[in-house]
């Protein structure tokens, strides 16, 4: 018995090591559609690489923006600079608190804001994460927090695209790596925004549905508001603007917005601003240009008061 032990235990390093190199050999190699559990894909949508690298260097700000893609492409830092004011977007596709907490442990320090914006999307609060979570694995370094929030996720794309990043970083594949500022519709503004080209929305109908919360979130987004009270940084919660059309289609809204209150100070501006969701959205989350500016400007308007 104590034989056959040994020798499971002998052979446990080698299988590990053998689905080391199946996970690199495949991640490298095989097409995307042959590797369905891995999804290492740097400077992908939403110039994440390029938003991270910059994070590398950004020090002191006024602001700094976290969230979903609502953050990137909704917070346009060149309008806050227009007001003396220096800002750096960190927000990510899909961004759940989870991955939140993750660059916050990496950024923070170093970025040093006075104040936080953090947009706060009532759908990230029900995703698993696993989205977000490969984007920040393929586009930043890993380390131990990347393997806390893997465990934390649980899911087998997390891990397999972990293990692939991490041998990726290991070799050092992604040294000559370097983004272009435009790819498709989408222009990288340096401090982290991402602009759009000018698009209009055509309202379709959309079913009556309700948010219900992963648990793992709420706990996370606890445990920064936590983290960001002791390091004495103010923290302003928004609710950036979608369609009407989708807004009205959310069942338990108000029961989001007591949720939020209770957090902090926060701001719903699907109740403070009154836009058109033809004139002033990309799709029926998304703000277009225009949109983008009448947000920041009355957000501003908030800030100084």
């Amino acid at each position: 018995m104590r034989k056959f032990i040994q020798s499971i235990l002998l052979f446990f390093p080698f299988i590990i090591t053998v689905y080391i190199v199946c996970i690199f050999v495949a991640g490298t190699f095989f097409p995307s559609q042959l590797k369905p559990n891995i999804n290492y894909r740097i400077c992908s949508y939403g110039h994440m690489f390029s938003r991270l690298q910059a994070a590398e260097t950004i020090q002191d700000v006024d602001i700094l923006f976290l969230g979903s893609s609502h953050a990137y492409r909704g917070f346009d830092t060149r309008i806050y600079s227009e007001h003396h004011l220096k800002t750096f977007n960190l927000g990510s596709s899909s961004q759940t608190p989870i991955q939140t907490k993750l660059l916050l442990s990496r950024y923070l320090n170093n970025i040093n804001p006075k104040t936080i914006i953090y947009e706060v999307f009532p759908e990230t609060f029900t995703m698993d994460g696993v989205e977000s979570s490969v984007d920040i694995i393929a586009n930043d370094k890993n380390d131990i927090a990347s393997i806390k929030m893997a465990i934390t996720i649980n899911n087998i794309n997390t891990y397999n695209t972990l293990i692939y990043g991490f041998t990726v970083d290991l070799l050092n594949l992604n040294k000559n790596i370097q983004e272009a500022t435009k790819k498709d519709n989408d222009t990288y503004i340096p401090g982290g925004f991402v602009e759009k080209e000018m698009q209009y929305y055509t309202p379709v109908a959309i079913d009556t549905q309700r948010w219900i919360y992963n648990e793992k979130q709420l706990v996370a987004f606890e445990e920064i508001l936590a983290i960001l009270k002791s390091a004495n940084i103010n923290v302003i919660l928004v609710y950036a603007p979608i369609t009407s059309t989708y807004y009205n289609s959310i069942l338990n809204n108000e029961a989001f917005d007591k949720k939020m209150i209770q957090m902090g100070e926060y701001y719903n501006f699907n109740k403070i601003l009154t836009l058109n969701d033809t004139l002033h959205f990309y799709d029926e989350h998304h703000l277009n240009q225009t949109g983008v500016e009448l947000f920041n400007n009355k957000l501003l308007e908030i800030i100084k008061k």
